[in-house]
């Protein structure tokens, strides 16, 4: 370690002490509901515009690059802000808390699930939850929206970014690329439509562009030979045990059976959950037969009801997958170690995207073809962003769907009778109290919690 840095605002982020972060983070963690879209949301309004600790410039900047990576996208921003604030050290803190709450909570549900057969209690607890989230997911667009489109430009590359993604289900990366070559273009032209994004809230005042805007700290520089090391060290956390159980147990075990086929989705989630459960679940149920498809959708319920990231239902998956085929333990044991190993060769190699990939990312924020390329991938994000917060109402506003697969449109549509009034309505208070009165975040999720119990409590859910 090159210990040049211990005495700069690189270990003490700038006057952000190792156990105030933590506070935060574990608020942000605690708060992750919503899928990318409400996550990203709750960063975004904590980090950028309550604690100041980054402009929204380096934010959108982090999450761009955070979009083209495999995995969870805000699981991995959150590990970068981390990073870039208190180096590996609050990296790990940033992205561990992250999915901490997830995993304790899919955990506790999972047994619940393999002793009792249901969690529909559970379920009905977070129903208020998921109507406020719906509402905080909206708002993000909105405010996110208002400052990446400016102009018309990148308004058109959203709209084109949303209709492409949701009713022609373009695959995300082809979206993201074809953006930033439009963008890089566009910059390299000279077209002052592409310029890089401004500051936003806080500006080069931010905690960590002011930081950065000092002396760049020795791990925010690139450096090929401590690259290596670092992904040496990562692949080998990642693998070493994949490779240890298949030589241990043999290939045809659950436990290698689980190992193997997560760290292949591991490389393969472009675009977040949203774009692999279909695959997953497939896979899981007709080829493996680790579940059956209605325990697979229960899954999913409880990953969109509990905070951390949406892909932490594949936990579940391999917890039910041990549960079942439990190889001479007892089967909530091998349960237990069935859904930690998936969570560890889920998650594992996107700390690797992060300690190799973001100090060359940082380097490029000056490039001007890049900055273009960047700004034009933040207009399609917006477009993203809004196609996940469809997708998310869609689920919590109505009870049905009906695939629409009539080339070349694939989408969801409605089914309108089947409205659910309930969460129609708590929506609409949600969000009336965001717009309308500016009411915080943890006051609209508390009163939309307490509203969903007393829901269930009269019997109207």
């Amino acid at each position: 370690m090159d210990t040049r840095t211990t005495e700069t605002g690189a270990d003490a982020g700038h006057g952000v002490s190792f156990s105030e972060a933590f506070r935060v983070w574990l608020r942000v963690a605690c708060l992750s509901f919503g899928g990318p879209a409400g996550q990203i949301a709750v960063m975004h309004r904590i980090l950028v515009e309550e604690k100041n600790w980054i402009s929204e410039a380096r934010f959108l900047h982090a999450l761009n690059y955070c979009m083209l990576l495999p995995g969870p996208e805000a699981q991995q921003l959150a590990t970068y802000v981390g990073w870039l604030m208190h180096r590996t050290a609050g990296g790990l803190m940033a992205g561990g808390l992250f999915i901490l709450p997830g995993i304790i909570a899919i955990m506790g549900l999972s047994y619940v699930y393999a002793a009792y057969g249901n969690v529909s209690f559970v379920e009905a607890l977070f129903f208020g939850l998921k109507a406020a989230v719906l509402a905080i997911v909206v708002e993000a667009v909105v405010r996110v929206g208002k400052r990446a489109l400016k102009n018309r430009i990148m308004i058109a590359l959203a709209a084109i970014a949303f209709v492409a993604i949701f009713f022609f289900a373009i695959p995300f990366p082809v979206i993201i690329i074809a953006a930033g070559i439009i963008g890089y273009i566009g910059a390299k032209q000279g077209r002052p439509e592409f310029a890089p994004a401004g500051h936003g809230p806080g500006g080069s005042s931010a905690v960590i562009d002011s930081m950065l805007g000092d002396a760049v700290p020795e791990h925010v520089r690139p450096n090929t030979a401590r690259a290596i090391r670092v992904g040496a060290l990562w692949l080998a956390l990642w693998l070493v045990p994949v490779i240890a159980l298949v030589l241990t147990v043999g290939q045809d075990n659950v436990f290698s059976h689980i190992a193997l086929f997560f760290s292949k989705m591991a490389l393969v989630t472009f675009g977040g959950a949203y774009a692999v459960l279909a695959y997953v679940a497939q896979q899981a149920v007709e080829h493996y037969h680790w579940l059956k498809p209605h325990e697979m959708l229960d899954g999913l319920g409880m990953a969109e009801t509990t905070p951390g990231p949406l892909i932490m239902v594949l936990q579940f998956v391999g917890f039910m997958a041990a549960y079942r085929d439990a190889s001479g333990l007892s089967p909530m044991l091998a349960a237990t170690l069935g859904g930690l190993l998936a969570t560890w060769v889920t998650f594992t190699p996107c700390f690797l995207w992060i300690f190799v990939g973001a100090p060359y990312v940082e380097r490029l924020r000056g490039n001007k073809g890049l900055g273009g390329a960047l700004s034009a991938i933040t207009a399609a994000v917006v477009g993203v962003i809004l196609n996940l917060s469809i997708w998310f109402a869609l689920h919590t506003l109505f009870r049905e769907t009906v695939p629409v697969h009539s080339f070349p449109f694939a989408f969801d549509m409605p089914v309108l009778t089947s409205v659910d009034v309930p969460a129609l309505l708590l929506s609409i208070a949600a969000a009336t109290a965001i717009f309308r009165f500016k009411l915080g975040m943890l006051t609209v999720l508390a009163g939309s919690c307490v509203a969903g119990v007393a829901l269930r409590l009269a019997g109207v859910i």
